[in-house]
């Protein structure tokens, strides 16, 4: 029998998965806190894995961890290199989550333009029903998106915008496919950044933020920023300088540097910007697809048909790695 431990709450439909296997004895701890993964732990071959760190002593304390298998497709807090080191496989749920990242990031593209909240506050008790003569909101018909990093969210993102009539441009110097039909590949980002009026950002982290004040400064005025990959690939502090100097419309994030980000953070106080808890690929439906091939790949590991497509290694890390963008907790 081999023992899995789930750490982390788990859609019932791929708990379901693990225990048909018949060949598992499953250990299922709903808390995400470290303590209560740590603490059964030593006894795991497999390991499924939602949001918590998982890093070089952590892999130190599983002499009989075969698999870590990822409950999305981020591992920013996995020490995939202390993996790699013992031959323990990381996996991912491949493009599950792609459409459901892919419409958050186009919803916060609207929300932003639109302004919608201002427009919701002044709906509510103490709000200013006259706002609607601001004319404050913006349309998206007509104006140009760049996607930085266009592997599988990217691209659904880039299918949605051309149903709104959006111009969309592209950077991804990995890339080893051909864009979508009538996306048009930018070689540089300061480029495509001159040329925007939206920007929406689907690629892994990166060691700095790939929108510093310098990439802020080069956007059209009143762009829009959108950021539902990666917590740091947008410096948040310059993101918060340029929405309170009015060179930018508005911004929308759905990650951060720091999660929860504090409370006296700039960028909070901005009532241009929009944000959501690091929830982009939190829906219901996504939920159970992403635990079942979670579930699916521990399975298939132990039956030696694992698809070597979902499983990362070291050499992967960076901006290509995978090129599937978006964390999904």
């Amino acid at each position: 029998m081999h023992r899995v431990l789930v750490a982390g709450k788990l859609h019932d439909s791929g708990l379901a998965i693990l225990r048909a296997a018949g060949d598992i004895t499953l250990d299922y701890v709903e808390d995400l806190g470290a303590e209560a993964m740590l603490a059964r732990l030593p006894q795991a071959e497999a390991v499924l894995l939602r949001t918590q760190p998982f890093d070089a002593a952590t892999v130190a304390r599983a002499p009989a961890l075969k698999i870590v298998s990822r409950h999305g497709v981020g591992y920013d807090s996995v020490d995939v290199a202390a993996l790699t080191a013992r031959g323990i496989p990381l996996t991912i749920v491949g493009d599950v989550n792609a459409q459901t990242v892919a419409e958050h990031a186009m919803l916060l593209l609207m929300a932003a333009s639109r302004r919608l909240l201002a427009y919701d506050r002044a709906v509510r008790p103490g709000g200013d029903w006259n706002f609607r003569n601001s004319l404050a909101a913006r349309e998206i018909c007509g104006k140009t998106l760049l996607i930085i990093g266009l592997g599988r969210i990217g691209r659904q993102l880039a299918r949605m915008a051309a149903g709104f009539s959006i111009r969309v441009l592209a950077y991804d110097p990995y890339l080893a496919t051909e864009p979508p039909e009538g996306v048009v590949m930018v070689a540089d980002l300061a480029e495509g950044l001159r040329a925007a009026d939206l920007v929406s950002l689907h690629m892994p982290r990166t060691d700095s933020p790939v929108l510093g004040a310098a990439e802020i400064a080069m956007l059209r005025p009143q762009a829009v920023i959108v950021n539902a990959a990666r917590g740091g690939a947008v410096d948040e502090d310059a993101l918060a300088s340029a929405l309170s100097a009015g060179r930018l419309h508005g911004a929308a994030l759905d990650v951060f540097e720091r999660e929860p980000p504090q409370p006296g953070a700039a960028i909070l106080a901005r009532s241009e910007a929009v944000f959501t808890p690091h929830s982009a690929s939190m829906t219901l439906e996504c939920a159970e697809r992403m635990a079942v091939m979670a579930a699916r790949n521990i399975v298939d590991f132990f039956r030696g048909s694992l698809d070597p497509a979902l499983v990362v290694n070291a050499a992967e890390i960076g901006f290509a790695a995978k090129q599937v963008g978006g964390d999904a907790a």
